[in-house]
């Protein structure tokens, strides 16, 4: 008798369970159905998005390529003031193409973009050069005594012109960075440097080979490179155009710029005012905060250079070496706000 008994509640229990089983196979359905069409969804959204994507890389080749012919015209013809002052105009309007297609172009379209700009805004820059008026220069005829004079040649910092001031200079375009430059500091160990508005007013500045150094440029530059600088304080006013750092390691930086290039810098400080998207490649331990640099007469050079001070896009930074969008790069990161307190004079 008890066999039945345990048989038959066995029996109602597989029945409960079954019909269990039935209600809950719709809402497997419902649910497969649900994840079904929201990966049509994405599907649907990734195509509509990259085809968004290659209609702007179009509209970006077309509208590069246009003007840097443009650009390459105006340089190539016979000089003038005129030519020279809508090339620089143009230019400007290429940088903005390129600093607003960093949202949707390839690394490499970036790199080939940034790299046509830098070779026309050298060329502009020599231009310039071409068509300021030949200065006489009155040397000394007093003779030197020899004993004043360091072993090997004239002394390194003495101007070899009376009434000249002005900094070293490379007497050539340096390695590889293949440009002509108009004014800057070169070889320096432990010495405080500056050069002031008159002396850097759209003029391109190259500082290299400095080690322990503080740079203080009080005026408006038109591009301004520090290559292979190591344990230095580089303060610059407002920059018309770009700024390139390459192979400095232990810096501080402290620049407002339209547009920023890091390649292969470690452990360096930026304190940024940047009106596109900021740019590294092969570097680590950089670290970005505001920029907080100030002397007499900055207001005129930032009226001079035409940057908008009111767009600081300084913690927006884009990692040629880390492409993935989800993850935040391991080579750069935002300096804590208690870190940013510094003495700069």
């Amino acid at each position: 008798m008890e066999i039945s008994v345990c048989s038959a509640t066995s029996s109602e229990n597989g029945d409960v369970g079954s019909q269990r089983d039935l209600r809950l196979v719709p809402e497997r359905l419902h649910r497969r159905e649900q994840e079904r069409q929201l990966e049509v969804e994405r599907r649907k959204q990734k195509r509509q998005d990259q085809a968004v994507e290659e209609e702007q890389s179009d509209f970006f080749a077309v509208a590069f390529s246009r003007e840097r012919a443009a650009v390459q015209e105006l340089l190539e013809g016979e000089s003038s003031a005129e030519r020279l002052e809508e090339a620089a105009a143009r230019l400007q309007g290429l940088q903005k193409l390129l600093n607003d297609g960093v949202r949707f172009l390839a690394a490499y379209d970036l790199r080939q973009g940034q790299e046509a700009l830098t070779q026309l805004q050298a060329s502009l820059a020599e231009r310039r050069q071409e068509l300021q008026p030949k200065k006489r220069f009155a040397f000394k005829a007093r003779k030197k005594d020899s004993a004043s004079v360091p072993r090997g040649g004239a002394a390194a910092d003495a101007p070899a012109t009376e009434g000249i001031a002005a900094p070293s200079l490379p007497s050539k375009a340096e390695g590889a960075l293949g440009l002509s430059w108009a004014c800057g500091f070169s070889h320096r160990d432990s010495q405080v440097l500056e050069m002031s508005a008159d002396e850097l007013s759209q003029r391109d500045v190259l500082l290299s080979e400095l080690s322990g150094c503080t740079v203080r440029l009080y005026g408006n530059p038109n591009t301004l490179r520090l290559a292979r600088a190591r344990g230095c304080k580089v303060l610059c006013g407002p920059v018309t155009t770009s700024v390139f750092l390459e192979d400095c390691s232990g810096c501080v930086l402290a620049v407002a710029c339209q547009q920023l290039r890091v390649h292969t810098t470690r452990d360096t400080r930026i304190f940024l005012q940047v009106t596109s998207r900021a740019i590294v490649e092969d570097c680590g331990g950089i670290r970005f905060a505001p920029y907080s640099w100030s002397y007499e007469g900055i207001d005129r050079d930032f009226e001079a250079s035409g940057l908008d001070r009111s767009k600081n896009n300084w913690s927006d930074v884009d990692d040629f070496n880390w492409l993935a969008r989800d993850v935040a790069s391991p080579n750069w990161s935002i300096l804590p706000e208690e870190e940013r307190e510094i003495e700069w004079d």
